[in-house]
């Protein structure tokens, strides 16, 4: 096998945009609203909660609160974290809440209430640290059934997971943004030989959730919970859980060594339809790496039932990813997906690495207040006054 690509997750051109998006949306608010949005601290503890279940404690600023200037300078925001087809489909998921709150009406389960939850709008804007030439950083855009992480590192690299989405009812209409990689998982399921089918599916009950849950990063072992919060009526046993258990060392499953090439390859561009929401910059390292990987880290699984009708749950790994599908509640009508990397969710690798090199600032930007040759009272003087510091907790 070829060496595998090692990713270096620099997107100067998607991190610039970022940058000055955020400026010009930050510029453009109100002081209350801009407090509101901005959390100074990265260590907060609400930066790693990318839970995307209705709250009624979000963080950030919503859409609803942002007049129509304000909402394109969110929108060009939103489009600097995504591939033009990753734009495309968080619209579709932000547009199929007008379905879901003209069913709720119809079907009188909340009435004009509907409005104020199940809205295009209500998605959160919040901006992490501070954006700024070689600070760490970063903005989350969330909401029901979306989540959408970014993390920049030294105004150098970036990370964009975890990345999730989900829909309801799917498709809604001509609304279907996951339709594409539910159909390709479909077929790379139908594809094997009974044999290799039967070694796929790992259990015949589909978790209710992700089996790594909402957890900031991803342990060396996760199990899934037993329900999923806020849904009745779905929920598994502990034995159901232990089948399902996702091992990083040890994924379930067939791995790509059992696979033909055809099926090997099919694997990888479903993996490929998640990982390709992101910016250019990052999918194509992420793209080099997976094809050049040695196919025995490749892992699909699959769980529930084998119809598009039925409770299913599938999810594909390599060394360094995850992806996740679960579509077990509302008789198949709710999916939940998300995409993650395993060591840089949140940013997490690389934020323990910088820190533990570089300390919180940049080193340009110290050198930029410390005079070349300082006498001891210039020095006494530079010692007096620091910059802003932001601290990430590893």
């Amino acid at each position: 096998m070829p060496e595998l690509p090692t990713m270096n997750f620099e997107a100067p051109w998607a991190i610039k945009r970022m940058l000055f998006s955020t400026w010009a949306l930050l510029d453009s608010l109100t002081p209350e609203l801009r407090a509101q949005i901005h959390i100074p601290d990265m260590s907060d503890p609400r930066r790693v909660d990318w839970d995307f279940i209705p709250k009624p404690d979000r963080t950030g600023v919503p859409l609803t609160k942002l007049d129509n200037h304000q909402k394109t300078l969110a929108h060009t925001l939103l489009k600097a974290g995504l591939s033009l087809r990753g734009y495309s489909q968080v619209l579709a998921v932000m547009a199929t809440e007008n379905i879901l709150r003209e069913l709720e009406v119809i079907d009188r389960e909340f009435g004009v209430i509907a409005g104020e939850f199940r809205s295009p709008d209500a998605y959160w804007f919040t901006v992490f640290g501070r954006p700024g030439f070689e600070d760490t950083w970063g903005w989350r855009v969330i909401g029901h059934h979306l989540s959408l992480n970014f993390t920049i590192v030294a105004q150098r690299y970036l990370t964009v997971t975890p990345l999730a989405m989900g829909a309801l009812p799917i498709p809604a209409g001509v609304l279907d943004p996951l339709g594409a990689p539910a159909r390709m998982a479909f077929d790379v399921l139908n594809s094997l030989s009974p044999d290799l089918r039967e070694r796929a599916v790992i259990h015949d009950v589909a978790p209710a959730d992700f089996v790594t849950r909402q957890v900031p990063q991803v342990g060396a072992e996760e199990w899934p919970d037993h329900v999923d919060l806020g849904i009745v009526g779905y929920t598994i046993t502990d034995h159901d859980r232990s089948k399902l258990r996702f091992v990083k060392s040890a994924p379930s499953g067939v791995s790509g060594s059992d696979l033909s090439a055809s099926e090997v390859a099919a694997v990888r561009q479903l993996m490929l339809y998640y990982v390709e929401t992101g910016p250019e910059e990052i999918s194509t390292q992420y793209r080099d790496q997976i094809l050049r990987e040695d196919p025995r880290k490749l892992h699909f699984a699959w769980a529930g039932g084998t119809r598009p009708d039925t409770a299913h749950y599938y999810r594909v790994s390599t060394q360094h990813l995850l992806v996740e599908a679960d579509n077990a509640v509302a008789a198949g009508q709710h999916k939940h997906t998300v995409w993650r990397d395993l060591n840089n969710d949140l940013g997490h690798d690389l934020l323990t690495d910088h820190y533990t090199r570089h300390g919180h600032h940049g080193e340009h930007l110290e050198r930029r207040l410390v005079s070349t040759r300082a006498t001891d009272a210039d020095a006494l003087q530079t010692q007096a006054w620091h910059p802003p510091q932001v601290y990430v907790k590893p």
